[in-house]
C-alpha cells in the first residue's frame, strides 16, 4: 500500500469487505462477463490503494470504486475489440439509467449468486466461484476450505468462469417456476460463505469475519422472500441466526477460540436466538419431513436453549443426529454425531465411531481435535498429544490453533 495514512488504510479494508461483491456484481450485470468484472474490480481496488492515501478517501468509496471499475472494464473491451458489437456495447455502457429487473427480484448480488450456482457447473465449482466473486475470498482461502491445493482451486475457478462464458449462462435470477430446483445449490453456497465468516480458514485474517456472515444471512433472507414456504431455506436461515448469535462469545480474552461449553452465554444475541427458535418451531411443526438444514438448525436450537452447558439435552441432540446421518451419511456428519455419542454413551463408544473415519478426514483438523479430546477422556494422553499436534498443524487460524495448544498443554496438568 502506498503511503501510511491509517484512515486510508482503514477505509480500504472496510471498502473491500463491504463493496467487493457490489462492484463485481454491478460489473457482471453491465458487461455479462465474469472475467471482465473480476479483473476490473481488482484494478479499481489497486488504484484505490495508490490514490486514497495521497488524495484522501472519497466521500462515497463504493461509488468511486464502481465508477473506476466501469471505466477499466470499458477500456479493456475497447482494447480487445473482440467483435464490433462488443465495442458498440462498451460505448453504450456510460448510460446511467437503472437497469431493467431481471428475474424474480432486482438484486445484483443475488443474480451473481444464481449465476455462479448454475446447474451446468459442478457443486464444487459453484461454491468456489461464489466464495471468490461474492465473498471476495482469495484462492488460497478457498483451497483450504475445500482441503485441496491452491493451484487445483485456481484451475477450478478458471474453468468455471470459462464454462459460464462458453455456455452463455445468463446473469439473472431464475424465473419463479425454476427457483425450487435451483435453490439447493444456492443454499450450499450460502452455507459455505457463512462458515468461512464464522471461522475463517486463513491464518492471515480475523478468525471471525462478520462481513461474510452478514452477507450470507442477508442473501439467505432474500432467498426466503422468494421461497417463503421452502423448509430448507427457513432451516438454513435459522441455522445461521442461531450460530451467529454465539459469535460475541467465540473469542476468549486470550485470543483463543472459546469452545461452546466454555462460552459466556450472557453475551449471546437474544434477538437472533428468538428468531432462530421461531423458524425451527415453524418448520418442524410442518407436515413435511425435515431436511438437512432444518435438522442442523434444530440441533443448534437445543444448544442455545440450554442456560448452561451442563443443561444441554444431549439425548435430543443425538436423536437429531441420528436423523441427519440417514439423510447425509458423510464422514463429517458421522464425526459430529460422535461428539453427541460421547456425551450420551461415553468416549469409548465415540472413539469406535471416529477411528474408521481417519482415512477420509486425515486432512481435516476437527477430526484430529475431536479424536484428541476423546483420547484424553479415556486416559490415553500420549496419543491425545499426537492428535493435538496434528490438529494444530492443520488449524486454519491463530485463534483455533491457540485453543488447541492450550488443550494440549493441559494434558500435563
Amino acid at each position: 500500500m502506498s503511503g501510511s495514512d491509517p484512515d486510508a488504510q482503514a477505509a480500504l479494508a472496510c471498502a473491500y469487505s463491504e463493496e467487493w461483491a457490489r462492484v463485481v456484481a454491478s460489473l457482471a450485470r453491465r458487461f455479462g462477463d465474469l472475467d471482465v468484472a473480476e479483473d476490473a474490480a481488482a484494478e479499481a481496488f489497486a488504484i484505490a490503494v495508490e490514490r486514497w492515501p495521497a488524495d484522501g478517501v472519497p466521500p462515497n468509496p463504493g461509488g468511486w470504486l464502481t465508477t473506476t471499475a466501469n471505466h477499466k472494464a470499458v477500456d479493456r473491451i475497447r482494447r480487445e475489440q473482440r467483435r464490433a458489437d462488443k465495442h458498440r456495447e462498451a460505448l453504450m455502457l456510460h448510460d446511467d439509467d437503472p437497469p431493467e429487473p431481471l428475474g424474480a427480484i432486482d438484486d445484483d448480488r443475488l443474480r451473481l449468486v444464481f449465476t455462479c450456482c448454475h446447474p451446468a457447473l459442478s457443486m464444487e465449482a459453484r461454491v468456489a466461484l461464489t466464495l471468490r466473486l461474492v465473498g471476495g475470498l482469495t484462492v488460497a482461502e478457498i483451497a483450504r476450505a475445500f482441503l485441496v491445493q491452491e493451484t487445483t482451486m485456481g484451475q477450478r475457478i478458471t474453468r468455471a468462469k470459462g464454462k459460464i462464458a462458453a455456455a452463455r449462462i445468463p446473469y439473472r435470477v431464475p424465473a419463479s417456476a425454476d427457483l425450487p430446483r435451483r435453490v439447493t445449490g444456492v443454499l450450499a453456497v450460502l452455507y459455505l460463505v457463512f462458515n468461512e465468516g464464522y471461522l475463517a480458514t486463513s491464518a492471515d485474517t480475523d478468525p471471525l469475519r462478520a462481513d461474510l456472515t452478514a452477507e450470507a444471512i442477508r442473501l439467505t433472507r432474500l432467498v426466503r422472500e422468494l421461497l417463503p414456504d421452502d423448509g430448507e431455506v427457513a432451516g438454513l436461515l435459522a441455522l445461521m441466526l442461531l450460530t451467529e448469535a454465539r459469535r460475541p462469545a467465540r473469542i476468549a480474552a486470550d485470543g483463543s477460540l472459546a469452545p461452546l461449553a466454555e462460552q459466556d452465554r450472557t453475551v449471546w444475541v437474544a434477538s437472533l436466538i428468538t428468531e432462530g427458535h421461531r423458524l425451527v418451531r415453524e418448520r418442524l411443526d410442518a407436515a413435511a419431513a425435515p431436511g438437512r438444514y432444518q435438522l442442523l438448525a434444530a440441533i443448534n436450537a437445543v444448544h442455545t436453549d440450554a442456560p448452561t452447558a451442563d443443561d444441554t439435552d444431549w439425548s435430543q441432540v443425538l436423536a437429531l443426529y441420528d436423523q441427519l446421518v440417514r439423510l447425509d451419511p458423510s464422514p463429517i456428519v458421522a464425526l459430529n454425531r460422535a461428539v453427541a455419542v460421547a456425551e450420551v454413551e461415553g468416549a469409548d463408544a465415540a472413539l469406535e465411531i471416529i477411528e474408521p473415519l481417519g482415512s477420509a478426514l486425515d486432512a481435516y483438523h476437527a477430526f484430529h481435535a475431536t479424536r484428541a479430546e476423546l483420547l484424553r477422556r479415556v486416559g490415553r494422553r500420549a496419543d491425545a498429544r499426537q492428535a493435538f499436534d496434528r490438529a494444530i498443524a492443520l488449524a486454519g487460524n491463530t485463534a483455533e490453533a491457540a485453543t488447541l495448544s492450550r488443550r494440549r498443554d493441559q494434558l500435563e496438568a
